[in-house]
């Protein structure tokens, strides 16, 4: 069960048809999206759930919860892996009610309300704590968590023992299509390749790019991603034309040859304020062999070596992140080293 099937093909495909060649009947559940005929056309057993990555609507998602219960009715699953927030939450309830064997939940990050400020943002925060206590409390049950952090914090919340948890660094890459390659010739390419989402620091990395394109610095910057349809925190179609014309950055959209991207460009950079788990982007810079900037934040400072691989920034410092990208434009050297780090890291 996964909220959205676009991140299931780019994130647990391949566990699935590991599976599936090892005679396990498999069944994926998520929410809608254009990704669902790919799961079919990959033999996979797909059901439809009225899942909302971000809604908060009472009667909604009781829906989603109820619409999990019977399918775990319907199939009395022996095994079900749960992957990100509410499959969670509300996959591991239903796996209560309805009796369900065993339990694989994959916590891959804790999401915005963990790290918001805020009166709302607290009481949401305790309600789904509370939730979490309830999902994540059956016998038969491991929680898959992406960094040590989210671990300690979700651990305390839940009320986990140790024997229940376990930590995978991140969903991994296949390093035969993630190659290093030398750093490109001419003007240097800087990319930030993630959802137009402002809690993944998109406003941020065009300001750090105007900010230097103001200061003199001669490079590229390059945004690749698409809006996340649905998602409040997605970036206004109006903003994306106002940069457009702007020119501070060039806009790629959606791109699935991320590894040709990355081989273009000397530096990746993700300034996100969001709770990850451990981004897999910046396993896929790390493999490419490219220095990375991003944020001292729960999964990004996890992915990273820091001085040694990348550099770390505080989230939402738009100056700070700037001089982190300059430092890097400004000695090809160090660029190299740190990309060097990063494809052994």
């Amino acid at each position: 069960v996964i909220n959205c099937p676009a991140f299931f093909l780019s994130h647990r495909l391949n566990i699935a048809l590991a599976a599936q060649k090892s005679g396990f009947e498999v069944h994926i559940a998520t929410g809608p999206g254009l990704s669902i005929e790919q799961i079919v056309d990959n033999g996979l057993t797909h059901h439809k759930l009225p899942l909302s990555r971000s809604g908060m609507n009472l009667i909604s998602e009781f829906r989603a919860l109820y619409s999990i219960y019977r399918l775990f009715i319907k199939l009395q699953p022996q095994l079900v892996h749960l992957v990100t927030i509410k499959p969670v939450l509300y996959g591991g309830i239903a796996a209560r009610l309805t009796g369900v064997q065993s339990v694989v939940a994959a916590v891959s990050g804790l999401g915005f309300n963990f790290a918001a400020k805020g009166l709302k943002s607290a009481l949401v925060s305790y309600l789904i704590s509370k939730m979490y206590r309830i999902a994540l409390g059956k016998q038969s049950l491991k929680v898959v968590f992406q960094n040590s952090n989210d671990c300690k914090t979700l651990s305390k919340v839940a009320d986990l023992r140790p024997d229940k948890v376990i930590i995978i660094e991140g969903s991994g890459v296949d390093l035969s299509e993630y190659t290093r390659t030398p750093l490109p010739k001419g003007l240097p390419i800087v990319v930030m390749a993630a959802r137009l989402l402002r809690d993944k620091g998109i406003y941020e990395f065009v300001e750090a790019a105007k900010l230097l394109k103001n200061r003199g610095v001669k490079a590229q910057f390059w945004l690749a991603g698409d809006r996340d349809e649905g998602n409040p925190a997605s970036v206004d179609i109006s903003e994306l034309e106002v940069w457009r014309k702007n020119k501070n950055v060039e806009l790629l959209g959606h791109r699935e040859d991320i590894p040709h991207v990355f081989s273009q460009a000397n530096i990746v950079v993700l300034p996100s304020y969001y709770r990850e788990g451990l981004p897999k982007v910046l396993i896929e810079a790390a493999a490419c062999g490219r220095a990375v900037v991003t944020t001292d934040m729960p999964g990004c400072r996890d992915a990273i070596d820091p001085e040694v691989s990348g550099i770390l920034v505080p989230p939402r410092d738009t100056g700070t992140l700037a001089d982190a990208i300059q430092r890097l434009l400004l000695d090809p050297k160090l660029c190299e080293q740190m990309g060097k780090s990063a494809r052994q890291l």
